[in-house]
């Protein structure tokens, strides 16, 4: 099969996807903006496919989700065309080092470790061989590879796990708590702009490790708690619409008394069909 062949095999698979990138990256005959790009610069759209995926399976949308993914492992491609340009990978050593990586972290399937013990187990184990990882590689301290680049609420719940591994942790969640309320009071009293994104700050951290003790993922609970607010806004706009009027046009006080009909409204949704509304469609 020569190239051009290639480029518009439907059945080409991933040498296909590997061949057009080569020719996208191509500095004679390729795209000027796709030879452009560097790892930074193609970083944030990484982050933003994986976004993507999780939201078409958050929204049960297979066929969405199909697509997504594709977008998500041109990422990967793209990472991997640039790294072999500059001598650093291939996409085939990307795939053999996670390969490695798998078989070593599970014994109990590829080696001669027994697969006699239950998923929580299974958890510790793959801890204690991650750790091994990072001393190997010379991460040594208890905090070390917790990546930079995650949303902060996830690398907050990430850091305060690794510390609580070596015992700093409030064992009892009221303590918790009062932690909580000690940093409202905190950010209360916060008297100047840079004191108060510090206190605000501390606020959101030590929630975050309310939702580590109370196994609430602070990530998705915020996401939801988003949708939430997006759905019943458009609620209070579709009313004022259905009365000839929008919010700019409306008040405070009228959009307040909205938001509690919409509330209403919903209540009596879930009590009679049992419909769960993080579920439905967001957008």
């Amino acid at each position: 099969m020569d190239n051009d062949d290639l480029v518009h095999a439907e059945d080409g698979g991933i040498e296909r996807l590997l061949h057009i990138m080569r020719r996208l990256r191509d500095p004679l005959t390729g795209c000027p903006w796709d030879i452009e790009q560097t790892f930074a610069s193609i970083a944030p759209y990484t982050i933003e496919e994986a976004y993507e995926v999780a939201d078409a399976i958050d929204r049960g949308d297979m066929n969405d989700l199909k697509g997504e993914l594709g977008d998500l492992l041109l990422q990967t491609v793209y990472h991997t065309a640039i790294g072999e340009e500059d001598g650093l990978f291939t996409f085939q050593s990307v795939a053999d080092a996670i390969s490695d990586k798998m078989v070593a972290r599970h014994p109990h399937v590829f080696g001669d470790q027994s697969r006699d013990k239950s998923s929580d187990q299974q958890t510790i184990d793959w801890e204690a061989i991650k750790a091994t990882e990072r001393a190997n590689a010379d991460q040594t301290r208890a905090l070390d590879g917790v990546a930079l680049g995650l949303p902060a609420l996830t690398r907050a719940v990430k850091l305060q796990k690794r510390a609580a591994r070596v015992g700093f942790d409030w064992p009892e969640i009221d303590q918790v708590l009062d932690k909580v309320r000690e940093e409202i009071l905190e950010l209360t009293e916060a008297d100047n702009p840079e004191h108060q994104h510090e206190e605000f700050g501390d606020l959101l951290f030590v929630m975050a490790n309310l939702a580590r003790h109370m196994k609430i993922d602070p990530e998705q609970s915020l996401r939801d708690a988003n949708y939430k607010f997006y759905r019943r806004f458009n609620s209070i706009e579709d009313k004022l619409h259905a009365k000839g009027s929008a919010p700019a046009r409306s008040n405070l006080a009228e959009m307040d008394a909205l938001w509690d009909e919409v509330k209403r409204e919903e209540n009596i949704l879930v009590k009679d069909s049992g419909i769960d509304l993080t579920k439905t469609l967001r957008y």
